[in-house]
């Protein structure tokens, strides 16, 4: 019987209710030690009548062992493993058996328990119980959390109880068990028979917490712990080591036994105990006193606390016994080492080198985090100061991978001053460098890279440049660029191509990028970034795409959100709207998903060109503001083509000037954003005041050889000339799909042209393509301004009809990207493999779909225009 707890039952059927239901959901019930947080989700287990119960709690002991957690959790569904995408079997068997390597993005093992536990819903509803989630592994809590946050129509309910710290997860709803008061704290004594002397005085002293009101009345005057300072929680581990020295020495030692071993592994107990001359009839008081329950071959204390009491109410001597009895005693690696390094406390390269060895095999299995723990642990125990700085670099790398940016650069600060090896000091350049970059500060980052990079290995050297020169290309740092390229003696194509951009040397520095493109492979980011340079957009969409499926293929969800970022790009440059809004939803959802909550305001940047372009003012100034280069190209240039759109001509010029004037203005969006210049500076009637920002775009259109840049700049020069067969080049370099927003300005400003002349009936037909341009990328403004003209030519007649293109408006960007997929012909659970969903999930955007197309099979969706599948 729970007392006081009514709205936290209701809160938890309601979670139980909505699986039932066919509908996920998860809730994090948080509070201090004794506050309740087992006990309701031991009444939730009582309550989920029809459900299957999926159940495991942290044990502290096992924070830093890999997989732990999930193992326990995944034990009792083996037998379901080989049903899953290869991929995602791979790194559940991985996680089972400790001997076997996964090689997969670390985020594919929350995908597999994602789709698992999906899969286990089809046989019906599904409760995951996860206590004392604050003692997790942190590989065990990343991918349960990753499961979680992508449970949707899946019958499965997550129930984690947590304390107040240790366990992130600030996107989960929260449930805080009420403290008791006084008529259920009587109420709860009454049923266990505890009538203390003074309750008043218990009730004061508990705080309306019920462990701790049960050991303040049960306790012996003699043993009662009086009210002071102290939290409730301390105050009532104070209690439980008052009871456990009472005890005979024999039972002491036998509870310090049970709480350094952590998991209640009774051979292994038993195993260390007969080493220390102690056995199982020796728990015989603490069994008597409530303290622990012995039961077939575990043991366990009835709370966490009375393990913790035991533990720390023991001398030092005495617990490197206990551990070194328990290293002996256990068949696991893994615990082996556990147990060695609580039990080593000098530098011991042998107890070190066990150590690394658990790294590496954690570093197999993508258990990034723990494997830097180990690694760390390891380096403590390194008299060598030479190894010792190396295997503090190995934990750096690995925090860093486990996307703990702030401890990598915490652990390169400790090795540094070990080591002159320049090898490995080029090494943790690369860390501080990662780390830096994801702080924002990309010009730090890009020295780093460069100075270094002589100092690295040979394979290492090219790779460090090159990701230096695009950090200072992106940073607007010149110098570090020019370094760059003396940094590899002027013989990289990129890096060389870069340094002459800086410089404005367009005819030397496109050729360049264009011939590194040209030989780019399928996929590789080094790739894109140089297409997206060269404004060469059908390359970077192609390259970007290709690295898209590779990373859905290989299910590498870290490095998504950055492809998705870049294609994003492409995809507004090639009209393809919607399809942005998908890549950036999906972008940002997975950054949500896995932690990486920094890469999220770059993505406004994209998002703010969009909304640029459909002159959305508010959503406009709100991305753009929220970007990392607030003020800085990116979102100036996007600002300034909003104001350019609404009329507000001044302020476009304004804008340009002064970014032409920063760091930046080398950058293809500065470069290009020279014919929003001259447009606003000739409707002022000012065009000298462009006319130099004209010339050098194009300079580079010329150089580059892109036919949308040739287009723009013969654009440009028809409205400085106000010579019709400039207009007449610019509309025959368009080519069919390429920058669709340009070709419409184009047909725009030469039906303007035209009905100036008096040639109402040619102006005409580019005036009724660009509305229907604009129309269909719903660029208000600039729909309204083609409007206007067209209204003056004399032509009255409706705006274009909508298309079947306008269908996909009636979509969200991720049922967008399901029916394409499955339009393709792609089955739920191919489809839920590359967007990293479950199957079930992927069913409900898609039924959701299907009215809102007007279809009621996969079959028909096939015949509809649904575009481009990414």
């Amino acid at each position: 019987m729970l007392y006081g707890r009514a709205d936290e039952q209701a809160a938890i059927e309601a979670l139980l209710a909505a699986a039932r239901g066919g509908r996920s959901g998860s809730l994090v019930v948080r509070g201090e030690a004794g506050i309740g947080k087992s006990a309701l989700l031991d009444w939730a287990d009582e309550a989920a009548a029809g459900l299957r119960v999926l159940r495991v709690t942290g044990i502290e002991a096992e924070a830093d062992l890999a997989f732990g957690g999930l193992v326990h959790l995944l034990w009792p569904l083996q037998d379901r493993l080989a049903a899953l995408p290869g991929p995602q079997a791979e790194a559940l068997s991985a996680v089972l058996d400790s001997g076997r390597t996964s090689g997969q993005d670390r985020f594919v093992t929350g995908l597999a328990v994602l789709t698992l536990l999906s899969e286990i819903g089809d046989d019906g509803p599904v409760l995951c119980l996860i206590d004392d989630a604050q003692w997790l592994d942190r590989a065990t809590a990343d991918a349960v959390l990753f499961a979680t946050r992508r449970l949707a129509a899946d019958r499965v309910a997550m129930l984690f109880g947590a304390r107040d710290t240790g366990f992130i997860a600030p996107d989960l709803p929260e449930l805080r068990p009420a403290r008791l008061d006084a008529a259920d704290s009587g109420r709860l004594l009454a049923e266990r028979g505890l009538t203390p002397p003074s309750p008043s005085q218990i009730f004061a002293e508990s705080a309306g917490n019920p462990l701790a009101l049960l050991e303040f009345a049960a306790a012996q005057r003699e043993h009662h712990v009086a009210a002071g300072p102290l939290p409730v929680g301390d105050r009532v581990l104070a209690g439980f080591r008052a009871q456990i020295s009472a005890l005979p020495s024999r039972t002491r030692l036998m509870m310090l036994l049970a709480a350094a071993e952590g998991r209640g592994h009774l051979p292994t107990l038993l195993g260390a105990a007969e080493a220390l001359g102690v056995g199982l009839a020796d728990l015989e008081q603490a069994e008597t006193a409530r303290l622990l329950d012995v039961t077939g071959t575990t043991i366990a204390f009835r709370h966490p606390l009375i393990g913790t009491a035991a533990y720390q109410g023991a001398v030092l001597a005495r617990r490197v016994s206990v551990h070194q009895a328990l290293a002996e005693s256990t068949s696991d690696a893994d615990c082996r080492v556990r147990h060695l390094a609580a039990a080593t406390t000098a530098p011991d390269e042998r107890v070190a080198a066990e150590i690394a060895g658990s790294a590496e095999r954690a570093r197999a299995r993508t258990a990034f985090s723990a494997a830097a723990g180990l690694y760390r642990q390891a380096a403590q125990l390194t008299a060598e100061t030479g190894v010792r700085a190396a295997r503090l670099g190995e934990a750096a790398s690995l925090a860093l991978a486990a996307g703990h940016g702030e401890q990598a650069a915490e652990l390169v600060r400790e090795a540094e001053p070990l080591t002159e090896d320049t090898k490995a000091r080029a090494g943790m350049a690369q860390v501080r460098a990662a780390v830096e970059f994801e702080r924002g500060d990309g010009r730090a980052a890009a020295r780093l890279l460069v100075e270094h990079a002589r100092s690295a290995e040979p394979a290492d050297a090219v790779a460090m440049v090159r990701t230096g020169a695009r950090y200072a290309w992106f940073s607007g740092d010149r110098e570090t660029v020019r370094a760059a390229n003396d940094a590899l003696d002027g013989t990289d194509p990129l890096v060389r191509g870069m340094a002459c951009l800086v410089d404005d040397d367009f005819a030397t520095g496109l050729p360049l990028l264009a011939e590194f493109v040209g030989r780019a492979p399928s996929s590789d980011l080094a790739w894109t970034y140089s297409a997206m340079i060269l404004g060469d957009d059908t390359t970077t969409r192609e390259l970007a795409s290709a690295e898209v499926a590779r990373c859905r293929r290989d299910g590498l969800i870290g490095v998504l959100p950055q492809v998705l970022h870049d294609l994003a790009g492409a995809q507004i440059s090639a009209g393809l709207h919607q399809d942005a809004a998908a890549s950036v939803a999906e972008a940002a959802r997975i950054s949500r998903d896995t932690g990486s909550h920094r890469r999220l305001p770059r993505l406004n940047a994209v998002m703010a060109r969009m909304a640029a372009i459909e002159g959305d003012e508010r959503r406009c100034q709100e991305l753009a503001e929220a970007t990392p280069d607030a003020g800085g190209a990116a979102s100036t240039a996007a600002l300034a083509l909003l104001d350019l759109g609404l009329g507000r001509y001044q302020s476009t010029l304004d804008r340009l000037e002064t970014v032409q004037r920063g760091p930046l203005a080398y950058t293809t969006v500065v470069i290009t954003a020279a014919a929003d210049q001259l447009e606003a500076a000739v409707r002022l009637g000012d065009p000298g005041r462009a006319e130099p920002a004209f010339h050098r775009f194009e300079a580079w259109a010329t150089a580059g050889g892109q036919p949308w840049a040739q287009a723009v700049a013969a654009r440009c020069r028809a409205v400085l000339g106000d010579d019709e067969a400039l207009y007449l080049r610019a509309l025959e370099r368009h080519t069919p799909g390429e920058r669709p927003f340009e070709r419409a300005r184009t047909e725009l400003l030469y039906g303007e042209w035209l009905r100036r002349a008096r040639r109402r009936s040619d102006a005409r037909v580019p005036l009724r393509s660009a509305l229907e341009i604009f129309s269909r990328l719903h660029a208000k403004p600039w729909a309204d301004r083609a409007s206007i003209e067209l209204e003056a030519t004399g032509d009255s007649g409706p705006a274009a009809e909508p298309t079947a293109e306008n269908l996909l408006d009636r979509l969200t960007p991720q049922e967008l990207q399901v029916v394409r997929l499955a339009a393709d012909g792609g089955t739920s659970r191919e489809i839920a493999a590359q967007l990293f969903l479950s199957p079930r999930t992927v069913e409900h955007h898609l039924y959701r779909a299907f009215p809102k197309l007007g279809v009621r099979t996969r079959r028909e969706l096939s015949r509809l225009d649904l575009g481009q599948v990414c």
